[in-house]
Parts: C-alpha cells; sequence; structure tokens
C-alpha cells in the first residue's frame, strides 16, 4: 500500500476545537428544542385515528379544518397527502368510540360542511396502550444498538475509538431528533426505523475509519498522532464522499417522488447522511484524539517486542 507524505494531508484536525464548538451549539439547540417543543408524536405512539379521504375537487384546508371545529372535532389535525384532492386527518384518542363509526361521522359532517363528494381512502385506529408500548421499545431499542455498539468497538479496536464512536452515533440522533422537533414534524414508526438505519451507516463510515487509523498506527513510523489521524481520514475522504453521494441521491429520490408515507423516513436519513459523515470525520476521531490514542494503545505487544530487541543488541 503506498502512503501518502504528512504534506499531502488534509488537515482534518486542525479544525477540530471550530468542529467541536459547531457540534456543542448545535447538540445544546437540538436538546432546548426537545425539552420545549418537544417531538411531533404520529399517532404510533401516541394512539387515535387517521383517516385518509379523498374530495371530487381541490380541497380548501382552512374550509376543512373550520368544518371539523365546528363539529365538536377542535384536535383534528388536517394536512394536505400527495395532491391537492387527497386529505389527511389525525385525530386524538377518543374513549367508546368504534373507528368505523368515527369515519362515518367524519365524512357526513365534511360532506355537509364543504358540498363535496367526499370518498374513505384509508382509515387506521392505534390504541393508547400500543402507543405507549411502542414508544418504550423504540426508546430501548436505541439504548440497546448504543451500548452493543460501545462494546463491539472497544473489543475489536480500543476504549478510546469506542468511546468516539458512540459519541458520534448520540450526536447523530440527537440532532435528527432535534430536526423533527424544530421543525415539528411528525415522528412516527418509519422515522424510528429511518433513525436507526443512520445509526448503522453512521457506524459503517466510523469503523472504516478508525480501522484505517489503527493500521497506519502500525505502518507509518514518523508522524503524531494528529497527522496519522489526517492521513487515515485523507485516505478514506474518497470513499467517505463516494457512498454518501450516491446514497444520497438515491435518498432524494424518496424524498420527492416516494409519497407522502416515506417522506418522514427520506428526511431523517437524507439530514442522517449528513451528520453521520461529518461526525465519523470530527467526532469520533476528535474524541479519540482527545482522548490520548497513541501507536501505543493499538500494537503495545509490538512495542514491547521492538523494546527487547534492542535490549538484547546491547547486550
Amino acid at each position: 500500500m503506498q502512503f501518502l507524505k504528512i504534506k499531502d494531508t488534509i488537515a482534518f484536525m486542525s479544525q477540530r476545537k471550530l468542529a467541536s464548538m459547531i457540534s456543542i451549539l448545535l447538540v445544546v439547540a437540538a436538546l432546548f428544542s426537545l425539552a420545549t417543543n418537544k417531538l411531533n408524536l404520529g399517532l404510533d405512539f401516541t394512539g387515535g385515528t387517521l383517516l385518509e379521504i379523498g374530495f371530487s375537487q381541490p380541497a380548501d384546508l382552512v374550509k376543512v379544518r373550520e368544518v371539523l371545529e365546528a363539529g365538536g372535532y377542535d384536535d383534528a389535525v388536517v394536512q394536505l397527502f400527495g395532491s391537492s384532492e387527497d386529505v389527511l386527518i389525525r385525530l386524538g384518542q377518543r374513549e367508546n368510540v368504534k373507528a368505523e363509526m368515527l369515519g362515518n361521522q367524519i365524512l357526513s359532517i365534511l360532506e355537509q360542511g364543504t358540498g363535496q363528494a367526499i370518498d374513505m381512502r384509508r382509515i387506521e385506529f392505534v390504541g393508547a396502550n400500543v402507543g405507549d408500548e411502542l414508544t418504550e421499545q423504540g426508546g430501548l431499542a436505541m439504548l440497546t444498538a448504543l451500548i452493543c455498539i460501545l462494546m463491539y468497538v472497544a473489543f475489536r479496536f480500543e476504549w478510546r475509538f469506542a468511546l468516539g464512536s458512540v459519541s458520534a452515533l448520540a450526536h447523530d440522533v440527537i440532532l435528527t431528533l432535534g430536526l423533527f422537533s424544530a421543525l415539528q414534524l411528525e415522528f412516527d414508526l418509519t422515522v424510528l426505523a429511518a433513525i436507526l438505519a443512520v445509526i448503522g451507516y453512521s457506524l459503517n463510515d466510523t469503523i472504516v475509519v478508525s480501522d484505517r487509523i489503527r493500521e497506519n498506527f502500525r505502518k507509518v513510523r514518523k508522524g503524531t498522532s494528529e497527522e496519522i489521524i489526517n492521513i487515515s481520514l485523507t485516505q478514506t475522504l474518497s470513499r467517505t464522499m463516494i457512498t454518501s453521494l450516491t446514497t444520497f441521491i438515491v435518498l432524494l429520490a424518496l424524498f420527492f417522488k416516494g409519497g407522502a408515507l416515506i417522506h418522514g423516513f427520506a428526511t431523517a436519513l437524507l439530514f442522517g447522511i449528513i451528520v453521520g459523515t461529518y461526525s465519523s470525520i470530527y467526532v469520533a476521531s476528535t474524541v479519540a484524539l482527545a482522548l490520548g490514542i497513541s501507536k501505543e494503545d493499538l500494537i503495545p505487544e509490538v512495542i514491547e517486542k521492538e523494546g527487547a530487541d534492542q535490549e538484547e543488541l546491547r547486550m
């Protein structure tokens, strides 16, 4: 393998202080938004009824909201779903009301209030107990993933890399959740699946970088830890950019052409790809460097052998 000279590398780590400040500010802003705005949880987590209805003409959302409010459904969330004739209505949990009966009542109120012919496309009902269970299981899934990753990277590489990797993954998850909180985008099971996918994508990128850093610590005899990390990041940069770009193009197609059902999924992954690529370079490597990663930490047995050989030569 032909290694880059130190002078030919990109000095990524020279900007680590600025990158760290930006990351800290973004994480604090995301946590503040989560604490104040909270997540706009979908029916998968809160429980309630979801109705997809079709109008014969372009729907007037303001009029639809007024009609529903006058009919006693002031908690209804109304939005377009794909086209101007398709409308999605979300209603909170209601006791002792069947979903089919509720759907018929909504159709009757809207037909009388708007004077249009309306047909029911889809109706879904999620109980409150199911929503609470999904919330708990979703949180446990993310926590379990982070703990398993910490154990794997610590065993596979070194504990400093493990803390760097988990820091990068936590950084990505918090920022993605913060985006959905700040923009009040609906957070449902598809978005949760996207966040778990972001964890996997970011981890894969971080593992590639960590493996190259370890390899260069063993093969590059001269250079500080910062210089060797810069060499490793420069060598993996083309692979990182190509992978991220191709994935980003596919997700753009899903975002614009995939329909409203996977809009949140594509949004989470698009943002996750960006912050995941950034965190693999600046968060994981910066944390490992700040913790004092060095050649001796990765190949202590080789250092000891070299020291023993030098002692034998003196004798």
